[in-house]
């Protein structure tokens, strides 16, 4: 890579992705790696803002064709880990909170800290004392079933002073391509026979019902679309239906869903498509048709905070960043409390 880039314009974000896109050659990466190819997409954006001497989310703004005030998004924090993140030990793979009621983001951090701690507190009271951490520093109690979490949030929630689905609603990650197999969904915590696509979308509906969840993350699984047309229909005016697994920040896959009236939203992970230029189309994407867009980190992460300036630059409503644990999610929500205070 350092050959063909050097002495390339980093503000020509635009060729210099497409050369990388190139000099790979292969439609998902494979001879040089997402990961290599990202990093230098995302240092040219870094170096164009640093030599134009502007901040970097005002840099990114201009690059994705940004108008209107900037904000910072409000955040979804993990509470409660399962699935392949937290071991295993519940089918769903995050339970969050979303501050939607906070009148600013130092104030959504603060409520998001203190219903994090209040739930550990609910947690060792019930007898959880060794429950482990998750890949992104949610708690991960071995817990009777899915909706126990659901219970334990909205319960710490309350606890914390705070009034669920007025003041802090829910996220559920639900990742179920993990435990889909053979056009069925084995739910191990729910102690029956594993559920049809029908029998997962009237699961969901009910959690949605008895609980304040305001964004439901691929509740279905990647390759069940006929499942994700219905639970569309179903939810889709009262819940935001995000496709992670489903869209891969990808805007063919996005388009596809918008053609078929799949999901409502799309998860924006720069390393799922690999460039910064693929990551905005598909945010142009998704913004021209309606579709929402939350902007994510990974299980896997660094302390490099780019993603906080990515979500203010693309005008994000939420970010993903993981829990209030562990120095990697930690800079990205440090970085957005320096970016406030600039905004």
């Amino acid at each position: 890579i350092a050959p063909a880039v050097r002495g390339r314009d980093p503000a020509d974000q635009a060729g210099l992705d497409q050369l990388l896109i190139e000099l790979d050659g292969t439609p998902r990466k494979e001879r040089l790696g997402a990961n290599a190819v990202l990093a230098v997409s995302l240092a040219a954006a870094r170096a164009a803002a640093l030599s134009a001497g502007v901040p970097l989310f005002q840099h990114i703004a201009a690059l994705a064709g940004h108008e209107g005030p900037l904000r910072v998004p409000r955040p979804m924090t993990n509470l409660i880990s399962g699935g392949k993140h937290a071991g295993g030990q519940l089918d769903i793979q995050d339970v969050l909170m979303i501050p939607v009621g906070a009148e600013d983001y130092p104030t959504a951090l603060e409520w998001i800290v203190r219903v994090y701690w209040r739930l550990g507190q609910h947690l060792r009271a019930a007898g959880y004392e060794g429950h482990l951490v998750g890949d992104e520093g949610g708690y991960g109690p071995q817990l009777a079933s899915n909706e126990q979490a659901l219970e334990m949030v909205v319960r710490a929630i309350e606890a914390a002073g705070l009034v669920p689905g007025a003041q802090v609603t829910l996220a559920v990650d639900v990742a179920a391509s993990h435990f889909y197999r053979e056009g069925r969904y084995w739910l191990r915590r729910e102690g029956h026979h594993p559920w049809t696509s029908a029998q997962m979308i009237d699961g969901l509906a009910r959690w949605c019902e008895r609980y304040p969840i305001q964004v439901l993350e691929d509740g279905l699984a990647e390759s069940d679309w006929s499942g994700w047309k219905a639970l569309t229909a179903r939810l889709s005016a009262r819940q935001m239906l995000v496709g992670d697994d489903l869209f891969v920040t990808n805007p063919t896959l996005l388009a596809r869903g918008i053609a078929e009236g799949v999901a409502n939203a799309v998860l924006i992970k720069a390393n799922q498509i690999g460039t910064l230029t693929q990551t905005l189309e598909t945010v142009r994407l998704a913004r021209a048709h309606g579709y929402g867009w939350i902007a994510s980190a990974r299980s896997g992460e660094t302390e490099d905070d780019f993603l906080a300036d990515l979500a203010v630059g693309i005008g994000a409503p939420y970010i993903k960043i993981g829990s209030v644990a562990r120095s990697e999610r930690l800079a990205k929500y440090n970085r957005l409390l320096r970016i406030s205070e600039q905004l």
